[in-house]
């Protein structure tokens, strides 16, 4: 009987680039499947510690849906370190100035919270429409159920 863990090491680590649409989808569940994506947990081989996760391209994010009112309700908030200087801005309001930053924010929430969330996010590569830059890879579509 082997009693021994298998343990991933760095350089046994296989990594394909996935092409999600997000044209329909609704934010939320995309989200949660890309992050699944990033962080490998889709792997028989998944070490919590490691980031043996996949690269991820998300086309169309400016077509992104969101369920109940989240358009009008949802509030982003950050604090540029100065008095007086919270912002705050809605979600429609921020699908329509930068789309790709809705999608990198609802993903990278979804990760840890730590140096490994990090290193993790830089795997997502997000566009508002349906061109990529990352053809030469040839990324493998993954449909994303809605």
């Amino acid at each position: 009987m082997n009693t021994r863990t298998f343990v991933l090491k760095e350089k046994d680590i296989r990594r394909k680039i996935h092409l999600v649409d997000a044209k329909g989808k609704i934010l939320g569940r995309l989200a949660t499947r890309v992050a699944t994506l990033l962080m490998g947990k889709h792997k028989p081989e998944y070490t919590p510690f490691l980031d043996c996760g996949d690269q991820v391209v998300v086309v169309n994010a400016r077509e992104v849906r969101f369920s109940g009112k989240k358009g009008s309700q949802k509030i982003y908030t950050r604090y540029t370190g100065y008095p007086g200087g919270l912002r705050t801005t809605s979600l429609s309001t921020l699908l329509e100035e930068e789309p790709e930053e809705v999608i990198r924010e609802a993903i990278r929430r979804m990760l840890p919270h730590t140096n490994l969330g990090r290193r993790i996010l830089r795997h997502l590569r997000v566009y508002a429409g349906p061109e990529h830059r990352q053809g030469a890879q040839k990324p493998v579509p993954f449909e994303v159920k809605s």
